[in-house]
């Protein structure tokens, strides 16, 4: 019987050649043009038409391939939901186009913020959301404030004048052995986007960052043992 792996495999070429050995080959120029409209229309489903970043859509399919991730290899997976503060208030005095140039200003300013390997993201209006694969809570922290700090001293200019914005973050994590969805925690994060919002605006809120003893319970046995219960005060 006859396998895959029996069959010779033509290598895969950028620029196909034409199997007759033509030089102006209508067939080459056809797989060309049919590759192309494929990469195009697979970017415009995964693509925010506005904002140029990833949509909807594509945000659900990256996140659960990071829960898989860290199912797999043990590394976490953070998430930022971000919301512009009285983004109503942007559109009622500086009209909608302006709104929507806010939205693609703060997209640039994510892209150019995070790193190459986070995956930014408009999840719908004036909410974003930023994948930070292998990321613990700690280190997520740096990067929202970083966010948080950049929007607040970059302002848009809409005809010579300066709108300026703020954005309410917040963070949920995902750690191997948890068990949590997506929408759990999309959910999660955005219960912290709210918690910022109403406690002021203009920042971010997230769970309470894990204890982490430098010495463990065994050293501090062993310290005892040697030095004497007095030497080992409690927490």
């Amino acid at each position: 019987m006859t396998t895959n792996q029996d069959v010779p495999q033509q290598p895969q070429s950028e620029h196909p050649i034409c199997p007759v050995g033509e030089i102006d080959c209508p067939i080459v120029t056809d797989v060309v043009e049919l590759r192309q409209s494929i990469a195009e229309l697979s970017n415009l489903v995964r693509t925010d038409p506005l904002t140029g970043i990833a949509n909807y859509r594509y945000f659900f399919q990256a996140l659960e391939q990071e829960i898989e991730r860290t199912q797999r290899s043990g590394q976490p997976t953070s998430l930022i939901m971000l919301d512009i503060d009285f983004f109503k208030k942007v559109n009622d005095q500086w009209g909608h186009e302006a709104g929507n140039q806010a939205l693609i200003h703060l997209s640039r300013l994510l892209q150019q913020t995070v790193r190459k390997l986070d995956i930014p993201c408009r999840y719908g209006g004036e909410e974003f959301a930023v994948i930070l694969p292998d990321t613990n809570l700690a280190a997520c922290l740096p990067v929202a404030e970083r966010i948080r700090q950049m929007i607040e001293v970059s302002p848009l200019n809409v005809d010579g004048q300066p709108l300026h914005m703020t954005v309410s973050l917040g963070i949920s994590t995902f750690s191997d052995g948890q068990e949590t969805s997506v929408e759990d925690l999309v959910k999660q994060a955005d219960k912290y986007l709210y918690q910022a919002k109403e406690s002021g605006r203009n920042r971010v809120c997230h769970a309470k960052l894990p204890r982490i003893d430098i010495v463990t319970t065994e050293e501090k046995q062993a310290l005892s043992k040697l030095f004497g219960s007095g030497a080992i005060k409690k927490d």
